[in-house]
């Protein structure tokens, strides 16, 4: 039986473990601290299907610098890291373009629009089904004149197939109440979904691959074995790993070891923040975006999760109040009677490539690994497809999709 290895034990490595376990492969995962230990845990919980538009659009340069000197952006910046992320910074910038907003629109809607069935096919007869909900997923703007200052990305969204509803504040008051007359326009995004508890529901889907027959082994790599430009092993602190193929879904680890592939991407850890009030009074029946503070505020298993904003300072600093008061404050002003027993804060990282469109596919011509890793904000939400796709890969097997997008050999090409 072939042997496959994932390195990665987030949503999208154990993803790819359980479709390539179905497929008949013989499958361990490696990971140093176990399922669900970083960004998989740590995430707002919705399946955003309609999640086809970048942070990288028209005019982000002209905004990004009052931004960051603005306490109440969802933008941030630990400033001692600025010359280690200038030159990924210029790469990023040169994506803010209508073409390539497009780009990423046909890509990434091709890889969502059907993500809730993807979950449901995934957590099939693993026990993690009930952490899956139907919920529609709302933007909520305090103004209609934010509403419509957003009419460059709601065009994009139409455009890309998204449906959505767009209503009166005190409509939704009357379905919502949470939020009071908090927002005068909200948007509600239809065919999406919402995991209860996201951690709890990673574990649950990594417990049925171990019950399956599946290896789950705590490691940390350290090390790649190349031979003529390809991988032969894993170096970890627990000896040499071997497979016939290696699956690399490390998500904001993944740059240096990408990097000793051949796959130079320009990439940067993208830090992302939440905080939980824990046992509230109240619950919101939805997700909601709040569009003024770009974090989402979702309902989970006894707490509110406040889960966005962006911060660049690398993998290594450790987390900044800024955000996390910017949370607290948000909470305060759009929750004004909801009681709670304590908040929990928490800051881990997204993989974040330079055009924001994750790597899904074989490294090299020889197909001896693969990536799947780099989906920025969507990693809950493309997780299980990207999976699916990695496995078909392995097998030999083309996806009925266009995945030149997303194909790591792009950045090999450049290399060479």
């Amino acid at each position: 039986m072939k042997k496959v290895i994932v390195a990665g034990a987030g949503i999208v490595g154990v993803s790819c473990a359980i479709w390539l376990q179905r497929a008949g492969f013989d499958v361990t995962i490696v990971d140093r601290a176990g399922p669900a230990s970083g960004t998989s845990h740590g995430n707002a919980g919705v399946l955003a299907a309609g999640a086809v538009v970048p942070v990288t659009v028209p005019g982000l340069l002209r905004k990004a610098p009052g931004m960051l000197f603005d306490r109440n952006a969802p933008l941030f910046l630990r400033w001692s890291y600025l010359p280690k992320l200038l030159p990924f910074l210029r790469r990023y910038m040169s994506y803010a373009t209508d073409a390539h907003v497009d780009l990423y629109g046909r890509a990434m809607g091709s890889l969502l629009h059907d993500s809730v069935d993807q979950h449901l096919a995934l957590a099939k007869g693993t026990g993690a089904e009930k952490f899956i909900g139907l919920e529609d997923y709302c933007f909520g703007y305090q103004t209609r004149a934010m509403f419509e200052a957003d009419a460059y990305a709601w065009s994009k969204r139409r455009a890309a197939g998204v449906v959505f509803e767009v209503v009166d504040g005190a409509e939704y008051h009357a379905t919502d109440p949470i939020f009071g007359d908090a927002f005068e326009v909200v948007v509600r995004c239809k065919n999406h979904g919402r995991i209860s508890d996201p951690g709890a529901y990673v574990k649950a889907l990594a417990d049925h691959f171990v019950d399956q027959g599946g290896t789950l082994k705590l490691a940390t790599i350290e090390d790649l074995e190349m031979d003529g430009g390809d991988i032969t092993a894993l170096v970890t602190d627990q000896g040499e790993m071997r497979a016939d193929t290696i699956v690399f879904a490390l998500g904001p680890w993944s740059k240096a070891i990408a990097h000793k592939l051949g796959v130079t991407v320009p990439f940067e850890s993208e830090r992302g923040y939440h905080i939980e009030l824990v046992n509230p009074s109240q619950m919101p029946k939805n997700p909601m975006m709040v569009a003024s503070g770009k974090f989402v505020m979702t309902p989970m298993e006894g707490r509110i999760r406040l889960a966005g904003v962006i911060e660049f300072g690398g993998l290594d600093a450790g987390a900044s109040r800024a955000p996390l008061d910017l949370m607290k404050r948000e909470a305060a002003k759009l929750l004004p009677g909801i009681t709670y027993d304590r908040i929990v804060e928490w800051m881990g990282h997204r993989p974040a490539p330079a055009d924001s469109l994750p790597l899904i596919g074989a490294n090299t011509a020889q197909g001896r690994s693969y990536s799947a890793f780099g989906h920025q904000h969507v990693g809950l939400t493309g997780g299980p497809k990207t999976g699916r796709i990695i496995a078909d890969l392995v097998r030999g097997e083309a996806p009925n999709m266009d995945l030149s997008p997303f194909d790591p050999q792009k950045y090999a090409a450049k290399a060479r």
